[in-house]
């Protein structure tokens, strides 16, 4: 069951244009929480240097719809519905984790927990947090 939930995330995160231009590869994947990697590179920067707030968004709604994703049924997919964002610091790291995870996991709505960690070596600290909340709607046709 985990290699199937596992092997559904990677071939809809494979077909996501925007997580490929951002550069950003799957780390982990469990039921109920997923993990996305983002490495710096001047593509994705703002004028003051750091990486873009539209950067890390993106990749952690990535992260949080897929956790909702791992739990939802079987041909089924997941849309935002919405989210709100707090960036606690400036998104300068050597490399980024997004981290989804479900809070509750509902029929139609799920509500998602999402944090950015930036990483310096062995030093990390928390760059966004996130509250997302997710639709599954009806399989299309």
């Amino acid at each position: 069951m985990v290699a199937e939930i596992q092997n559904r995330i990677a071939e809809s995160f494979a077909a996501q244009g925007l997580m490929a231009t951002l550069g950003a590869t799957l780390e982990h994947i469990e039921p109920g929480e997923v993990r996305i990697a983002l490495a710096p590179h001047p593509g994705l920067s703002q004028q003051h240097g750091y990486v873009h707030a539209g950067a890390i968004t993106s990749v952690l709604d990535s992260a949080c719809g897929y956790a909702a994703l791992t739990l939802a049924p079987e041909g089924h997919g997941v849309l935002t519905a919405e989210f709100k964002i707090n960036f606690l610091r400036p998104a300068d790291a050597s490399r980024f984790v997004a981290i989804g995870r479900v809070s509750k996991a509902g029929k139609t709505l799920s509500v998602c927990q999402g944090e950015v960690i930036g990483e310096w070596g062995e030093r990390t600290e928390t760059v966004a947090i996130m509250q997302a909340t997710m639709v599954t709607p009806a399989p299309r046709p």
